[in-house]
């Protein structure tokens, strides 16, 4: 297996440098933008690093031989101190037109202590110049592993439960990952689907698939509706990492996050007190205090075995929903030229509900839900394809749960959050 990651280490690094040499030879001309970089986590400390941007000049990111990469160092110096990510993004004219790209790219990362290394392929149907109506397919094959987990927020959702002792899961896995997105809209407005599913070959074989169906409902500029459906499978040998929650996104989809991917980015203690939720999954939030409770550790009985694991399982659906109304921020927003276009106050009431699909026996029994009230600022400037570039952050209180446990149904509760469950 370090014959294979090398061999791969070789290819990602070697390919995009022939590329563009062989670009200098034929035309001379080609860019390379570098833009300083600042970071923080708390095994890396501050991480201060360079991005750079390679492209032909004059192609705006949808040219050929393009390059993005990053280099950092840690000013801690932990057992490794230099990360980087590296995409190399080559299009394939034959099969490509505008907007609707056909692509080949590279794709390289060690940081956080996470090793992802592969080769994907691409390809984007749009229709006509508008890029709000489109449909992507994607194949990634990867090499991953985790070699460090000093970097996870929650070490639980790395770990197997198995055994007498709580065991952190450094497997290394190859990965063949296809995606598939549709975004249209219909007679009730814009929608957006989503499906996802991995099969992962070394050792223990496992496969794991995702469906995500959302539409949004104008009734006008300031009152709406916004509804999501999620379904998550996961096989029962899973890595823990791949196991769903109530509340959350698995943990693996944390780390395609700056602000998830390593502890200490969002402060610990504002993590570990259950009050900051991170979009995603089956997304019922008002039960994220409960899940990430469970998520700090291992309880164990006299004989040191695990009596109380993360409350993760291996399959989940839900509905979300979401009733917009009127606010005077957004009438604000609205009257400044060219700032509705960027920026977004929403006031909202939404609905949760989830349950297990039952496909393994640690998924739970019964329907868990919630209700509330929530208040989001979204600031986005899309990129040359139209696609959500900025953030969202919500505060929201889900004054109500289904199942409380100790509590009372009917609660003060809040959340800080960080993304959005419908946010096109």
């Amino acid at each position: 297996m370090d014959r294979f990651y090398r061999l791969i280490l070789i290819l990602i690094f070697l390919l995009p440098l022939i590329a563009v040499n062989n670009v200098n030879a034929q035309t001379s001309r080609y860019e390379v933008l570098p833009a300083p970089d600042v970071w923080y986590n708390d095994v890396d400390g501050i991480l201060l690093g360079v991005r750079l941007k390679g492209q032909v000049p004059g192609t705006f990111e949808d040219g050929p031989h393009r390059l993005e990469a990053g280099f950092w160092v840690g000013t801690w110096l932990p057992s490794l101190p230099v990360s980087y990510f590296i995409t190399y993004t080559e299009p394939i004219e034959q099969w490509s037109d505008y907007g609707s790209e056909a692509n080949i790219q590279l794709r390289s990362s060690v940081r956080t202590g996470y090793h992802n290394h592969g080769i994907a392929f691409n390809k984007r149907w749009q229709q006509g110049f508008d890029e709000r109506r489109f449909r992507e397919f994607g194949i990634y094959n990867s090499f991953e592993k985790r070699f460090d987990h000093e970097y996870v927020p929650f070490e639980p959702l790395w770990s197997e439960f198995n055994s007498i002792e709580q065991i952190f899961s450094d497997r290394s896995k190859l990965l063949t990952s296809l995606s598939f997105e549709l975004q249209d809209d219909n007679k009730l407005g814009w929608y957006n689907i989503e499906a996802g599913t991995r099969f992962q070959y070394l050792n223990d074989f496992f496969t794991t698939f995702t469906l995500r169906a959302t539409q949004r409902i104008e009734f006008n500029d300031y009152f709406g509706l916004r509804l999501r459906g999620y379904a998550g499978i996961a096989s029962e040998n899973s890595a823990p990492e791949y196991l769903f929650s109530r509340s959350t996104r698995p943990a693996i989809d944390w780390m395609s996050n700056g602000f998830t991917r390593a502890k200490g980015t969002i402060p610990t203690r504002w993590m570990n007190s259950g009050n900051i939720h991170v979009a995603g999954g089956a997304n019922v939030r008002g039960y994220n205090s409960r899940d990430i409770a469970s998520f700090q550790y291992c309880v164990t009985d006299e004989s040191s075995i695990c009596v109380t694991a993360p409350n993760t399982f291996n399959s989940v659906a839900s509905l979300n929903a979401e009733l917009d109304y009127w606010n005077p921020i957004a009438v604000l927003f609205n009257d400044i030229p060219y700032a509705s276009e960027f920026l977004n106050f929403r006031t909202y009431l939404f609905f949760d509900s989830g349950t297990a699909l039952g496909v393994a026996d640690n998924d739970p029994d019964g329907v868990f839900s919630n209700a509330g009230a929530g208040f989001s600022l979204s600031l986005n400037i899309p990129d040359y394809l139209g696609k959500p570039r900025g953030f969202v952050l919500r505060y929201e209180i889900p004054f109500w749960l289904s199942d409380p446990g100790d509590e009372d149904a009917f609660k003060f509760r809040h959340l800080f959050g960080f993304g959005a469950v419908v946010s096109f």
